[in-house]
């Protein structure tokens, strides 16, 4: 049986369960690969344990994936293929024990609410959320509803509280029209997050998001320096949904030209939200110049940052804390000197790079709105990559 049709079998399967375990269902990506299991090593620097996100000690990854109906679409019904993705920093009380943070836009044709607050202070104090771009306002909402249940102060002798919210659009596949994605799904999102393994591809909010021409999604990786680097991780996790076939690459390789099969039914311009993290002591100049960064990965697999796109990038540091209500009047921070970021940098180039490709290939065929099909990259046709001499 060959690939595509594996994954509309599974696909069939997958629709005769009930919600809640379809939406479990859809993590497992039996079949699937991670690109460097297929033999494809991306740069020189070595992958943490887990080879994602959640390799920065306390960093956690909650997903909340919704696939149900099919068909013809009902606007504001279904079919649905569509979630959110929830990054926390670490576990403690990120309200009052803020990390370093910055935020960087390649192309601003998007959306990540909550950013000119991060620019002002130069730190993060609540979850990240991705979703779907008609969904912001939605998961804004889940994400207030959770910071006043958890503080039950704010907003009266507390401080307001600002979501962080990046969107990319899955109208294509989705019923976008519907915002499906309820409060209740981004405080599940938050409150499950862990460390850990992180699920990928058709996943939360990469459920209905396409990349090259394929299915894409959600990808994770890392990279861990040496000690006569510093010793730091530094790990990403990306929602894929960009660009066409001809432009995809694959360590450098022209895949997308080679591979004429499963052809998009339906596609469209996109975007891509890269979130960074990394345990080296950075404040937020230097965590901007590191967000930057991820434009170079970026461009590594072919994408082109485009008029319609919203390339938006968030990266953070976990060796830091700073105080919401300090009592002293100064508090210290620790930050790697100027002369010692490039190897951070080539981190975060090589992961982001990773995480792209790992959204791709981790990803399943996924049937959408109107039958709107999303293949995933058939990985058997990688093997192209032999006559480039970078596979054996």
């Amino acid at each position: 049986m060959t690939e595509f049709r594996l994954a509309w079998v599974c696909l069939a399967i997958a629709m005769t369960l009930s919600p809640a375990a379809n939406a479990a269902d859809t993590e497992k990506t039996e079949g699937r690969k991670r690109i460097r299991d297929l033999g494809i090593s991306i740069g020189t620097l070595t992958p943490g344990s887990l080879n994602a996100i959640t390799d920065v000690d306390g960093v956690r990854v909650g997903h909340v994936t919704l696939n149900r109906g099919e068909g013809k679409l009902e606007p504001g019904k279904g079919p649905v293929r569509t979630g959110v993705t929830a990054i926390l920093p670490h576990g403690g009380d990120l309200w009052n024990e803020k990390v370093p943070a910055a935020t960087y836009v390649l192309n601003g044709t998007g959306e990540m609410t909550g950013s000119i607050w991060i620019e002002t202070q130069g730190a993060l104090e609540v979850p990240i959320l991705l979703t779907n771009t008609m969904n912001v306002g939605r998961v804004m909402d889940g994400v207030v509803a959770y910071m006043m249940k958890r503080y039950p102060d704010i907003g009266i002798g507390d401080d307001v509280v600002a979501p962080t919210v990046a969107e990319c659009d899955d109208s294509t596949l989705n019923d976008a029209r519907g915002i499906h994605v309820s409060i209740e799904d981004t405080i599940r999102a938050i409150e499950n997050a862990k460390g850990g393994a992180v699920a990928e591809g058709a996943v939360g909010a990469g459920t209905g998001m396409m990349a090259f021409g394929f299915k894409g999604g959600i990808g994770t990786s890392s990279r861990v320096l040496s000690e006569a680097d510093g010793g730091y991780t530094v790990g990403v996790l990306v929602n894929s949904n960009m660009d066409t076939r001809k432009n995809l690459r694959v360590d450098g390789v022209p895949v997308g030209r080679e591979i004429g099969d499963g052809q998009p039914t339906r596609s469209q311009d996109g975007s891509i939200v890269i979130v960074i993290a990394t345990d080296a002591p950075l404040d937020h100049l230097k965590l901007k110049r590191l967000a930057s960064k991820a434009s170079l990965g970026l461009a590594r697999t072919g994408a082109i940052s485009r008029h319609g796109s919203g390339d938006l990038f968030i990266a953070f540091s976990t060796a830091n804390r700073v105080p919401h209500y300090p009592k002293e009047r100064t508090y210290t921070m620790r930050v790697v000197a100027d002369a010692h970021l490039d190897p951070i940098f080539e981190a975060t180039q090589d992961a982001t790079e990773e995480a792209i490709l790992n959204a791709l290939t981790m990803a399943t065929t996924t049937v959408g709105r109107d039958g709107n099909t999303a293949h995933a990259i058939p990985l058997d046709q990688l093997a192209i990559m032999k006559k480039y001499g970078r596979l054996e």
